[in-house]
């Protein structure tokens, strides 16, 4: 999209380089917009928040082949709805929504129609917000939408054949002169002398597209979008000046919930529902995703709620005051909450999880003959599935080198003031040697490494904790010590389909004598407190195998602990879930239960046909 000449229309493969600019281009704005943010609440996360959304929305990208324009639309909206944080995101994913119903069914589109999409996007934003405040990132988009309707038809003799170069660059101008409006629609704005940083961030998008057309993919396009010069005085923090954002009616907690499933209500009777005592309230739905925001100081009754929907796959409830504090404590410095999690990607966290709290994560390595693999990044569990399936040669597996870790860390405290660190077993793996190397290669940024003494799934449900417990403004030393405590009293159990991956890793040397006798028998194998395995027992067919593995579970979880979290995990056995969350639920009604697929690290080690359940106790 660098010709010059001329863009007559836009299919599938264009609109996915012009988004991936604007995904691109609109993460480079996270500090700037973080630090100017000061609706509906100065609590410092709109960047991040922003580029938490365009993140998801890359990743759907980064893999798509899609030729026809409408549904690559469909694709990344639907990737926009799942990944969606804050205000801003939900509301860019509305947008997106819109926007790609205005392209369904059409394999290209001319500049007329892709300007009428931009319109049907703004107008199923505007008929989503409830209660609209103009001045904010639902004003500018409006005003860039109608521009693409009023754009010259740079001399064409049909106005379907007109040039995207001329109707982006007008849209892009519109998008800045309505963004420098923003104080005079916006009191709070016009106070602290800064404009809306959703909409600011709505502009970087429009420019990365901008970017692309007129300059080619390689362009390092600077921002320059309205206000960007007098809110980049480094001496100046709008938020530290700004007024304490929980008065009379305010809600404290920002939350934001997923919910799958067959039959989903549509977003009116959801919002029916919720909105006594919550503002900021949003509501989307895309087929059989939806997905809420809103601010409340009751954010379990909002879960409870949703959960009778449909499966609540991600939830999180942040503490607005202490992002605010946070955010003010900053003063001119830049403006990051006080608490980030980082894991390694073997906690096998679902990747909605893992997106509704900003978890970071460092991928594992598989070495594949002379290729290097990025678990989770450059191969998936779906896809390395089919590789345990065919019976060849699998990769090798491998730990990250300190430098790895070392950049992770380096992104982790962008956002965050302290970073906690919850990783795989040093009993298990030297992932956790590999990371305290790499904290020695970056010395001034404040990292806290827990040793899980878990795998899997218990990684990451330590992990989820650690990110909850910072949202509620805890102090780190303070993380950790809760974690420590949870894991002695949490655990995991596995069985695994045959040995031969599991003897090959090397990680049951001692019980060589016991493994040799058992057959067709099928081991149940524990994770201790202290990181090393442990045999449950063993027995024969699918049934007994979950009786056994139950009952481990349920005779090591303390008599009458009331709040406890599940996770199962499994490499190609989709059908034990369904039976073990009824089991679960049977035992500890109402508990969270994640499922998530093996992750490749993990599933080369266990092979095909492994599972496992790992479970949580915070009594």
């Amino acid at each position: 999209m660098s010709d010059r000449r001329g863009i007559a229309y836009v299919d599938g493969p264009r609109l996915r380089r012009a988004l991936l600019a604007a995904c691109a281009h609109g993460r480079k704005g996270k500090a700037e917009l973080n630090r100017i943010n000061v609706f509906p609440v100065p609590d410092g996360d709109t960047g991040t928040n922003l580029a938490l959304t365009l993140d998801a929305i890359a990743a759907d990208l980064s893999g798509s082949r899609e030729r026809e324009v409408g549904r690559q639309a469909a694709s990344v909206a639907r990737s926009a709805v799942l990944g969606a944080r804050g205000n801003c995101g939900m509301m860019l994913s509305q947008f997106l929504l819109g926007f790609a119903h205005g392209l369904e069914g059409r394999a290209r589109v001319s500049s007329v129609e892709f300007g009428e999409a931009l319109l049907a996007g703004s107008r199923s934003l505007d008929r989503a917000v409830e209660n609209p405040v103009e001045g904010t990132i639902l004003t500018v988009v409006r005003d860039s939408a109608s521009a693409a309707g009023q754009v010259p038809d740079a001399g064409a003799e049909d106005a379907a054949a007109g040039d995207f170069t001329t109707l982006m660059e007008h849209v892009l101008a519109a998008a800045n002169d309505s963004l420098e409006r923003t104080p005079d629609l916006l009191p709070v704005l016009a106070e602290a002398g800064v404009v809306d940083a959703g909409a600011k961030g709505f502009v970087h998008m429009i420019e990365g597209v901008v970017g692309l057309i007129t300059h080619g993919e390689d362009a390092d396009v600077g921002h320059t979008a309205a206000g960007d010069e007098g809110s980049t005085r480094p001496d100046w923090s709008p938020i530290g000046a700004m007024d304490h954002p929980l008065g009379e009616g305010t809600r404290r907690y920002c939350t934001e919930i997923l919910v799958e499933g067959p039959g989903l209500p549509d977003e009116k009777t959801v919002r029916a529902q919720l909105s006594e005592g919550s503002e900021e309230l949003l509501v989307i739905r895309s087929e059989d995703i939806l997905k809420v925001h809103l601010h409340t100081d009751h954010p379990a009754a909002a879960i409870d709620y949703c959960a009778t929907l449909g499966t609540v796959t991600a939830h999180k409830a942040e503490d607005m005051f202490a992002q605010f504090e946070a955010a003010r404590g900053a003063g001119a410095d830049t403006v990051r909450r006080p608490v980030g999690v980082l894991v390694d990607s073997g906690c096998d966290l679902p990747d909605a999880v893992v997106r509704a709290h900003g978890i970071h994560m460092v991928p594992l390595l598989m070495v594949d003959g002379e290729t290097t693999l990025r678990d989770r990044v450059d191969i998936t569990a779906e896809g390395f599935l089919q590789r345990l399936k065919s019976g060849g040669p699998l990769p090798t597996t491998s730990q990250p080198p300190p430098g790895q870790f070392a950049q992770a860390f380096e992104r982790a405290a962008a956002d965050s003031e302290v970073v906690i660190g919850v990783l795989l077993a040093a009993s298990l793996s030297g992932i956790f040697k590999s990371a305290e190397h790499g904290t020695g290669l970056v010395p001034d940024l404040d990292i806290r490494l827990v040793d899980s003494g878990a795998a899997s799934i218990l990684v990451g449900l330590l992990a989820l904790k650690a990110a909850e417990l910072g949202e509620t403004g805890m102090a780190p030393e303070e993380i950790i010590a809760e974690v420590e405590r949870v894991r002695g009293q949490s655990g995991i159990a596995f069985t695994v389909r045959n040995l031969d991956r599991l003897i090959a890793s090397g990680r049951l040397g001692n019980f060589a004598g016991w493994l040799g006798g058992l057959l067709d028998l099928k081991p149940v194998l524990a994770l201790g407190s202290d990181g090393r395995i442990r045999a449950l027992g063993k027995t024969r067919g699918a049934r007994r195998v979950r009786k056994l593995l139950l009952e481990g579970i349920f005779a090591d979880i303390p008599r009458g602990a009331k709040k406890v979290r599940f996770g199962i995990v499994h490499a190609g056995a989709p059908e034990v879930v369904e039976p073990l969350k009824a089991k679960l639920h049977a035992r500890h009604p109402g508990a969270d239960i994640l499922v998530s697929p093996i992750t490749p690290v993990i599933a080369t080690h266990l092979g095909l046909g492994a599972w496992g359940i790992g479970y949580m106790v915070e009594d």
